[in-house]
């Protein structure tokens, strides 16, 4: 049941990167972050209720919740940095920087997790990464040929490679801190920590004075993402709570193919023959990890 919930992820994972997008057009992305985090946080305490196990509070040890707390710290982090650069990046070069995390994940699921690298894993783990190159070069677009600095073109792909890293300590810390916890609380929990990293980027940047400004559309479409956003979660955390992170977290980053698709759909982004490719190889390595 639990890859089922790992496929429940990926579903709702694809549609928040568009649905991001669309908000984060003319909107500040930190401020955007911090927006979407307060209904993520309502989605997942709702969910805490439901089930009933906010009575459990008090039995989390404090090793489970020191987890719980790095794990929200990486996953605001991850947050900031991917929002950042879909804002100054397209959909179709900053999603699969940010699902490569998949390789440091495995990496680190082995070295602390005890969990074995298979050789079909490393066969998948070349095949993501050679896949995600040739995904960064995609075809240049008519937007790269906007007369900026070369450093500030390339600035997306240094929040997308930061996100990446900080969404493989998520997963970690996360399968770590969720032990003997159930995942809706862990994941409740989780969400206050990025709450309250997001709104302090807000007031360091001074952008809290801007939300009056934002438009209803993007206003909108900031909040579906953060429905759609807390949906993943919810089967994402139930998912490494019951299953193994070396393979739940292959399954969610499928998610790029449906958020490729609607960015060719919503954005008419379009892939090169070679960003094809590699998104083929992405994929197989992704498959390649649940043998």
């Amino acid at each position: 049941m639990w890859v089922a919930y790992a496929f429940g992820s990926a579903l709702f994972a694809g549609m928040t990167s568009v649905l991001a997008k669309v908000g984060i057009k003319n909107t500040d992305s930190n401020l955007a972050t911090a927006l979407r985090t307060v209904i993520v946080l309502l989605f997942s305490w709702v969910m805490v209720f439901i089930v009933g196990s906010q009575h459990a509070i008090a039995a989390i040890s404090p090793h489970s919740l020191l987890f719980l707390v790095l794990s929200g710290g990486a996953t605001g982090a991850s947050w900031l940095c991917y929002f950042k650069a879909l804002q100054l990046g397209d959909v179709n070069k900053v999603v699969p920087i940010d699902k490569s995390s998949t390789v440091l994940t495995l990496i680190l699921a082995f070295i602390f997790l005890g969990e074995k690298i298979t050789i079909f894993k490393g066969f998948g783990i070349a095949a993501i990464g050679i896949g995600t190159i040739l995904m960064i070069n995609k075809k240049k677009t008519d937007k790269d040929d906007i007369n900026t600095d070369k450093k500030t073109k390339n600035m997306w792909l240094v929040y997308a490679v930061f996100s990446a890293v900080f969404a493989s300590l998520t997963a970690i810390f996360g399968k770590i801190g969720i032990t003997g916890i159930d995942s809706n609380l862990g994941t409740a929990i989780r969400t206050i920590v990025v709450l309250i990293m997001a709104w302090i980027m807000v007031f360091v940047t001074k952008k809290q004075n801007t939300i009056k400004s934002i438009d209803k559309k993007e206003l909108l479409f900031i909040s579906l993402s953060g429905i759609t956003t807390g949906a993943s979660w919810l089967f994402y955390y139930k998912a490494l709570h019951d299953g193994l992170a070396s393979v739940v977290v292959p399954i969610d980053k499928l998610s790029i193919l449906i958020t490729i698709a609607f960015s060719y759909i919503v954005f008419k982004e379009k892939l090169s023959i070679k960003a094809i490719i590699g998104l083929v190889l992405i994929v197989a390595g992704t498959l390649l990890m649940l043998v």
